[in-house]
């Protein structure tokens, strides 16, 4: 055997194809030496390398790993709406893996913010799929250029922290294939991961890691993915069961290889199968063979730094600048509150904790710019009660201050893996700092620093100014200070809706959930879906974003270029003095649909940079899955005949302009039954002809005539044609007879 090459499943023993199933340890594919297989590192991200340094013993240690960039997590880099950047943050984190010899780094999570509340909200991407797959992917194609894999994760309906290593999530088809999926199958199709990670929890009762649908059928033969399919830690319950479903690895390993081997022998599992899951691992080493085989690689640090403080800076979002409050004059006199300054949160905690290669808050980046300012912390970094000599400080500190900057948020304590957040209030004794503060000085700026939504209105009269930070990375506070003093302006845009209330979410319904399980009863209306459909007042909507400079849209264009597709297009114009980026987007919206349809739904977006005055012309091309929704009763994607709305703008309510196409529709049609309304074969292209038969036979005498008035028509319109005997007794009976048998001749 040539050391170039890795054997196929041909060449292993039935011992050694069950034992490429499943885990050398905790961090390690189980190799085959005799077989020159060898067991590569796979480990934790999604926002950057988490190699534990325990991790050549196997062991789990979530906060001692190898220096590495932490990036900004993806509820701040999901703001930036910026896939190129992405994909470089992708790349950077590909380098810091073949440096330290892991072949798969596992992320993105791309689950769906269902509700903001979310424990791991800050690791994933967007309420809104379209989204959430458009800009993930860029970390995708990232990472795998550089010749290292990455885990898609986790598939599927991760959607909370509370019992999620059983909870069944309960959802219709149709919300899996519009909201839940739809990331991950633009992801599949469009840069293939290497590999998937599948969630903990059951889907209408069956855990992922052992469901053949969503694994197998979906995954594989739907959506045409090539790579292995692992288990999240611990969600493998049943090895035999899952390979069966089409899980080619079991992590952290059980050391049960045995039950794979007796089931391959008393035939529970055919060879063929464990054949397709064991080559898979085999294709995957080889895959990352190359870079797994570089020596003595030095990624440059201060390179990636310098990535990880773009991301950081792309992901700020202004939700408030009254009075231009910001940017802040170099020569203001300046007041800086709050701990997070001086100790920044700028990632999540659980599984994807970093330890960052260099750190820098933004007192630290004042420090570097030789900004003085007056610091107090005001408060502590956990949930104890108010501190009133704290408190003080802060007051004094503010009171003769052109401007304040308070860093208000989260503490870790608040948010992380594990658990979900019990309210979207930021705590009490900040609120009370910040009421106290601006008592004293009404230039107060707020910077928030938190992994998901917080509750803005209660307090935001207390702010001129209000910028959310999310969790930034190890760059933050000279991104910060590159934003707060206008040497670059915020570009943010919001990836998810901040409501008013939270028990404003249409998910809090069924949120958490009971007794094992958890009903996703608002089906398709998630996050925007839901608020502006139904006219539902939010504190800022999806998409939205200040910016230091201004901008129009105007020129909005829809063109058909097929029978389901369109081109659209539209002049953006930054109106200022300053040179500024802003993100078009576009959204579809509807006509009258057979189903429930959110008002809009979002399909195309581009950011565009322009100096101060310039102008650019964007167009984006609609494919058909743009008008798509999920038919259960085709058990299909379908698109009606009708008029769509095309509407561009910078957020989902603020629509600069709106154009509409005529589509032909996909022309799909059930056949016709009995069970079929006398309305449904009225709207039938074939149907109609039958119904046009039976006036006309009516006319003639040769069958009763359908009813002529408007009452007697309503209640025909809505009753299979097998009920209107109900109605018209012995006439009903045979004018259904030859509705019936006319359209047995007609469809042959």
């Amino acid at each position: 055997m040539s050391d170039n090459t890795y054997p196929s499943v041909n060449d292993l023993t039935l011992e050694e194809e069950a034992s490429l199933t499943s885990g050398g340890d905790a961090w390690h594919l189980q190799g085959v030496e005799a077989k020159g297989i060898p067991g590569y590192m796979i480990t934790d991200g999604p926002h950057g390398l988490r190699k534990s340094l325990a991790s050549n013993t196997g062991e789990t240690d979530l906060n001692d790993s190898v220096p590495a960039t932490c990036f900004p997590p993806a509820a701040g880099l999901s703001s930036s709406w910026n896939p190129e950047l992405i994909r470089q943050v992708g790349e950077a984190m590909g380098e810091e893996c073949i440096q330290e010899k892991v072949a798969v780094i596992l992320g993105p999570g791309v689950n769906i913010k269902r509700n903001p509340l979310g424990g791991r909200c800050f690791e994933y991407w967007s309420e809104d799929p379209y989204l959430a797959g458009h800009e993930a992917v860029g970390i995708v194609a990232g990472v795998q250029s550089k010749g290292v894999g990455t885990s898609l994760k986790h598939f599927a309906a991760n959607n909370q922290e509370t019992d999620r290593l059983r909870v069944s999530a309960n959802i219709s088809q149709r919300a899996l294939r519009e909201i839940y999926f739809p990331a991950f199958e633009h992801i599949v199709k469009t840069a293939q991961p290497w590999t998937i990670m599948c969630s903990y929890n059951r889907i209408n009762g069956v855990h992922s890691a052992q469901n053949r649908w969503l694994l197998t059928d979906v995954l594989r033969d739907e959506w045409g993915f090539e790579g292995i399919v692992m288990s999240d830690w611990g969600a493998d319950h049943d090895r035999v069961a899952s390979l069966n479903a089409g899980l080619n690895l079991e992590m952290p390993p059980t050391y049960t290889d045995d039950q794979i081997v007796y089931a391959a022998r008393d035939g529970r599992i055919q060879p063929e199968q464990l054949d397709r899951m064991a080559q898979g691992m085999i294709d995957l080493i080889n895959k990352t063979r190359a870079a797994m085989s570089v020596e003595d690689y030095r990624f440059d640090v201060d390179a990636h730094n310098e990535i990880a403080r773009r991301a950081a800076v792309e992901s700020m979002v202004l939700l408030k600048n009254d009075d231009a409050i910001l940017p802040v004059s170099r020569d203001a006199k300046i007041a800086v509150i709050g701990e997070f300054a001086r100790t920044p949160r700028y990632q999540g905690g659980g599984s994807s904790h970093i330890t960052p290669t260099k750190m820098t808050g933004f007192l630290d980046a004042l420090s570097e710019r030789g900004v003085p300012v007056d610091f107090a912390p005001g408060f502590t970094l956990d949930l104890e009660p108010t501190d009133p000599a704290l408190e003080a400080e802060a007051v004094i500190a503010a009171r003769d201050a052109d401007v304040v900057l308070m860093f208000l948020g989260l503490p870790e304590a608040a948010e992380s893996e594990g658990f979900d957040r019990d309210t979207l209030d930021i705590p009490a004794k900040q609120i009370e700092l910040l009421k106290a503060v601006a008592a004293e000085n009404k230039n107060v700026v707020v910077i928030l620093s938190n992994g998901s939504v917080v509750s803005v209105a209660p307090w935001a009269n207390n702010a001129k100014g209000i910028l959310e930070s999310w969790l930034l990375g190890q760059a933050g506070g000279a991104a910060l200070a590159d934003v707060i003093f206008g040497d670059v302006s915020p570009s943010g845009k919001l990836a998810q809706s901040v409501p008013m209330d939270i028990n404003d979410d249409p998910s809090m319904i069924n949120w958490p959930g009971e007794e094992g399980h958890v009903d996703y009863g608002e089906g398709v209306f998630v996050g925007y879906r839901y608020y502006d459909t139904y006219g539902k007042a939010v504190d800022y909507p999806f998409g939205y974003g200040l910016s230091y400079a201004t901008f129009e849209i105007g020129g909005v264009k829809a063109v058909k270029t097929g029978a389901n597709t369109a081109r659209v297009s539209a002049t953006v114009t930054n109106t200022s003095d300053v040179d500024a980026a802003e993100t078009v987007q576009v959204y579809v919206a509807p006509g009258k649909a057979d189903v429930a349809r959110p008002k809009h739904e979002l399909k195309a977006f581009r950011k565009v940079f322009l100096k101060a005055h310039e102008s650019a012309e964007v167009s984006f091309d609609l494919d058909e899955s743009a008008f798509a929704y999920w038919s259960e009763k085709f058990n299909d994607w379908h698109v009606e005949a009708g008029e769509y709305g095309i509407e561009v703008g910078m957020s989902s309510r603020d629509i600069a302009g709106v154009a509409t196409v005529a589509l032909d529709g996909d022309g799909k049609a059930l056949p016709l039954t009995e069970w079929s309304t006398f309305g449904e074969w009225s709207a039938d292209p074939v149907g109609s002809k039958v119904v046009a038969d039976v006036r006309e036979a009516g006319e003639r005498g040769e069958l009763p005539k359908l009813p002529d008035n408007d009452m007697m028509r309503m209640f025909l319109g809505s009753m299979p044609i097998n009920s209107m005997s109900t109605l018209m007794g012995e006439s009903g009976k045979a004018i259904s007879s030859f509705m019936l048998d006319g359209y047995a001749k007609l469809v042959g």
